[in-house]
């Protein structure tokens, strides 16, 4: 599956390329919202705007508040048993599970406790080591950009 254009992410963060493996079996709503605003160019110049070492990466939220989302309509949870472990990316919501919208996070180390709570949409699968370098804080006081997101297949 890493190998299908069609389902693979190219993140261009400033540190370098960080290549997604999306997961339409697990998600495939959730797949197919990252697909369409990633073709709108909705994340080019977005910001991690929560970086917190050991946990994880929040970006995807064009006002870089954490409070901010596309204009379409949240999503409805796809929770599912995949393991939040190093490189998963999964969405990011308010308390209400059904409020994922535009802001998703990258898993730094386990994070098994958000298991069946968020929705995995996908896996780092190169380029790891690019979102391990982004400046860490709440928000960070520089916060690290994510320059472009493609689908592979438009590539």
């Amino acid at each position: 599956m890493a190998d299908d254009p069609e389902n693979t992410l190219i993140m261009t963060l400033e540190t370098g390329p960080v290549t997604i493996r999306l997961r339409p079996d697990l998600a495939p709503g959730h797949v197919a919202r990252i697909k369409e605003l990633a073709r709108e160019g909705f994340y080019d110049g977005v910001v991690f705007h929560r970086v917190i070492p050991g946990f994880m990466a929040q970006g995807g939220d064009p006002t870089g508040t954490g409070t901010g989302g596309s204009d379409k309509p949240n999503l409805t949870a796809e929770f599912s048993a995949e393991p939040h472990v190093r490189g998963v990316c999964s969405m990011a919501r308010t308390p209400n599970p059904n409020s994922a919208n535009s802001q998703f996070f990258i898993v730094f180390d386990d994070a098994t406790f958000l298991d069946r709570q968020y929705t995995v949409w996908g896996q780092v699968v190169e380029g790891m080591e690019h979102v391990d370098e982004l400046p860490a804080g709440e928000p960070p006081t520089s916060p690290g950009k994510i320059l472009s997101v493609k689908v592979a297949a438009d590539a």
